[in-house]
């Protein structure tokens, strides 16, 4: 027996951020986004359809933290009308901070207790969102949970909440023809972790793992290609698709391992999330290969048979991106390494894991 449930309404194309007015039916809106230039030029076009916000909160950095948390919900106070629904501009972070804003009413102490604490559950908002991504990878515009830093406490935490699933994610791939080379590969390897570590998870079902094995076939046969020619729309395209797929995917069977071993290494070292959670893709696939008859037909639809050589392939393509698979590389020593490896197996996205950890650190050391 399974299940799958994902409400939100999507538009995909070019030209989605059209459908904006629309989807607003005339509420009066909170803008959520960066404050760089080329989102300046992006919130103009939007008030030009959709009218004037009634806030602008556009304080966002990378990996939301709970210090810059705060004074977003306190800038939510500042308007005497809060506003009826809220439209996330910009990547991962932004519809991260867009969620947070939404359940805590302008009360991030409401949020901190219920993370911290388990409490204070009915005292949560549930303000309605529009998602519009502008990077191809956090998948956030089609899930109910935000990614939450504590860095003070070297702690990050997960905000779920079915009340969080947007109302309408409007992915746009010509937002994304900005986008630094960087940031794009970054995005798209978190995107294609996404699509993988639904299929080694033990909440996968046949429409997470339909979706999954589209992700991941689309970005290994086309981010390579758009490293080379990342003007070309048609490209922006196909991996905007591949990552809104993933997040289909992940919707409903949450990440595991690769994203558990990730977290501490981004708080520890610095290592940017995409970078952090797809190093350890072909240990693990090394690690999953042979688990079950049902896995590797799935494995083989996105890497071929035999599955080992495709996954030497996928090493291969992860090198010529500038992605290393050896932790070492990103400061980590082997004490270290042993440490998080446990922590991360024993969390709750190490539950959602088919494998086993002593198979995975002997391949690791193969």
């Amino acid at each position: 027996m399974w299940a799958f449930h994902n409400p939100v309404k999507i538009q995909f194309g070019a030209g989605a951020l059209e459908m904006l007015a629309d989807s607003l039916q005339g509420r009066p809106y909170a803008l959520v986004t960066y404050c760089d230039p080329v989102f300046k030029r992006l919130c103009n076009r939007i008030t030009a359809q959709a009218g004037q916000p009634a806030l602008v909160i556009d304080n966002i950095q990378p990996n939301p933290d709970f210090t810059e948390l705060e004074v977003s919900c306190a800038r939510w106070m500042s308007v005497e009308q809060p506003p009826e629904v809220i439209v996330a501009l910009g990547g991962g972070s932004v519809i991260d901070t867009a969620k947070v804003l939404a359940a805590a009413g302008g009360n991030f102490h409401r949020v901190r207790r219920y993370l911290q604490e388990g409490e204070g559950r009915d005292q949560l908002a549930g303000v309605p969102i529009i998602a519009v991504p502008t990077t191809a990878g956090t998948g956030s515009e089609v899930t109910c949970w935000a990614t939450i830093w504590h860095s003070e406490a070297q702690r990050k935490y997960s905000l779920a909440l079915p009340e969080l699933y947007p109302e309408v994610a409007l992915v746009d791939p010509e937002l994304t023809l900005e986008l630094p080379l960087s940031l794009t590969v970054s995005t798209a390897l978190d995107a294609l972790s996404h699509a993988l570590e639904s299929l080694w998870n033990v909440n996968r079902n046949p429409i997470s793992s339909a979706a999954a094995v589209s992700a991941a076939r689309e970005i290994i046969d086309w981010l390579p290609a758009l490293v080379e020619e990342p003007q070309n729309l048609m490209l922006r395209s196909r991996i905007a698709r591949a990552a809104l797929m993933a997040g289909v995917a992940f919707s409903n069977t949450k990440t595991a391992i690769a994203h558990n071993i990730s977290y501490p290494i981004t708080l520890r070292h610095g290592t940017a999330h995409g970078e952090a959670c797809s190093f350890t893709l072909p240990t693990i696939l090394r690690t999953v290969v042979g688990h079950s008859a049902e896995l590797d037909v799935l494995l083989a639809q996105i890497f071929g048979t035999p599955i080992e050589v495709g996954v030497e392939q996928l090493e291969h393509m992860l090198h010529r991106l500038g992605i290393s698979t050896a932790y070492q590389d990103y400061g980590i020593s082997d004490r270290e390494w042993l440490e998080i490896v446990d922590e991360a197996f024993a969390g709750e996205r190490g539950a959602n894991f088919i494998g086993e950890k002593a198979r995975f650190l002997a391949v690791g050391q193969q």
